[in-house]
């Protein structure tokens, strides 16, 4: 299985994902819908971190931006992590801390002392840029998360590429409105909603797509320590935000190893949704790998996000395969006044607009009162359209989506197998499930068969059942 290995041991942000990615053999070409879309462009470079050569990549604006259009930022002052954005609500983008007063920065390489580097920190920008590039950090109109949203739908990207992104977006809202109170149709992103926080998620999600692993795994990531400054105050490492998105994150945190902060709220959005937690990197047949370059220098510790592309081993001695990942929304909603009939025809209806699983399951709501929450499984492009026929037929005035971001699945198939009962054959359909290297782990008959078969032959159900499944797995 292809499989893309992060080491998160000296955390991550946007720009660092980027630049690993690449470093990893993805495309640069893969970015041009970003550049053709908005008015930036990337600039890949090469540094060096403690002995490591590392690849850099920094948002900066193209010939027609003005430094005076965006960077100035006057809002809320927000130079200066005011993140408003993602202060505290951290959010955002890298920039939380990446507000990091990025001016001064031109190689972007504070020294460590920064302490906080919000600095940079996160977004790293590592780059060496000359004097008369302008960095595209904070460029850009303030931006709501259905304007966000907007835009990447209008840059013409891949199905499944627009698809990721619009997940990570809403892992960043959804982190930002739970910090402030808000909802998230009204959360504006700040420094999150700049064409630079845009360019780094949209980027990762391309350069992502290119590589095509089949799984995504990283090490637990670090947070770094201290504290960092935002709009609203002093606030202890991990920001706020990132500790909201790791709460719907697979993977999970670990502080230090220096007293500066390295996980930005962009890297953790981009990671809780691409990537399985893991204590240890797998056991990995390596086919390419690199490191990207963030935009501290510590005397001992070099800040790289290292990335790893291989073939995944056996996972144990039996050489067991995996489930398959397959990423899913799932939506919920409350009811107390839904007839019966209703909910149960909501499987046919969901269905038809790309539910995959529907559960309706009794539960007891305020002041006492009966009622049963509707779970739904689908596809996070159909999740949408599910939405709205949940409330059409329901009545409910609001669909929440939970966190899960993918589940693992088995393979299936049907084959046909003979049961001979009292002298006559039968054909049956046996559902085989299996991993992803082909071992099958579960025989399950269909019921409509066997019932069918066992009505006709006098026989019980479970009895058809059972030699259909003990047929298939003869064979």
């Amino acid at each position: 299985m292809k499989t893309l290995a992060f080491d998160g041991r000296m955390g991550a942000s946007g720009d660092m994902i980027l630049a690993a990615l690449l470093a990893a053999g993805a495309d640069r070409d893969a970015l041009a819908p970003v550049e053709a879309a908005l008015p930036v462009r990337y600039e890949v470079g090469e540094t060096d971190k403690n002995g490591i050569a590392s690849t850099t990549v920094s948002v900066l604006l193209d010939d027609e931006g003005s430094p005076e259009t965006d960077g100035s930022r006057d809002r809320d002052g927000d130079d200066g992590h005011s993140h408003a954005d993602h202060g505290d609500g951290d959010h955002g983008h890298d920039r939380s801390h990446d507000d990091h007063a990025h001016d001064s920065h031109d190689s972007h390489d504070h020294s460590h002392d920064d302490q906080h580097g919000h600095h940079d920190h996160g977004h790293d920008h590592p780059h060496r840029h000359d004097s008369h590039d302008h960095h595209a950090e904070g460029s850009g109109p303030l931006r709501t998360y259905p304007e966000v949203v907007e835009i990447v739908e209008s840059m013409d990207l891949p199905e499944g590429v627009e698809a990721d992104a619009r997940s990570i977006f809403e892992l960043l809202g959804e982190a930002e409105a739970s910090v402030h109170g808000t909802d998230l149709e009204s959360t504006h992103f700040h420094e999150v909603g700049a064409d630079d926080a845009i360019a780094d998620v949209v980027g990762a999600a391309l350069l992502a797509d290119d590589l095509s692993p089949e799984r995504v795994v990283t090490t637990p990531l670090a947070t770094g320590g201290g504290e960092v400054e935002m709009s609203h105050g002093t606030y202890p490492v991990p920001t706020p935000a990132v500790v909201e998105i790791a709460e719907r994150a697979d993977w999970s945190l670990r502080g230090g190893p220096v007293e500066a902060e390295l996980l930005t709220p962009t890297g953790a959005a981009i990671l809780a949704h691409y990537a399985e937690g893991v204590e240890s990197l797998p056991s990995l047949r390596i086919e390419d790998s690199g490191y990207g370059a963030g935009g501290y220098d510590f005397p001992d510790h070099p800040n790289v996000l290292r990335a790893m592309v291989g073939e995944s081993e056996a996972r144990s001695a039996s050489n067991a395969g995996s489930l398959v990942r397959d990423d899913v929304a799932v939506l919920e909603t409350n009811l107390d006044d839904a007839p019966p009939e209703i909910l149960g025809g909501l499987q046919e209806s969901l269905a038809e607009v790309g539910a995959r699983d529907v559960s309706v399951v009794p539960l007891t709501m305020k002041k006492s009162r009966p009622g049963h929450l509707v779970k739904v499984i689908c596809k996070p492009e159909d999740a949408e359209a599910v939405a709205r026929r949940l409330a059409e037929e329901t009545g409910t005035l609001g669909v929440r989506q939970a966190g899960a971001t993918h589940r693992w699945i088995a393979n299936r198939e049907f084959e046909e197998v003979a049961v001979e009962l009292d002298g006559e054959r039968y054909e049956v359909a046996v559902k085989l499930a299996s991993d992803d290297a082909g071992e099958v782990y579960d025989v399950s008959a269909e019921y409509d068969d066997c019932a069918a078969i066992a009505r006709g032959a006098g026989v019980p159900v479970r009895e058809v059942m059972r030699r259909a499944e003990r047929a298939a797995r003869d064979e």
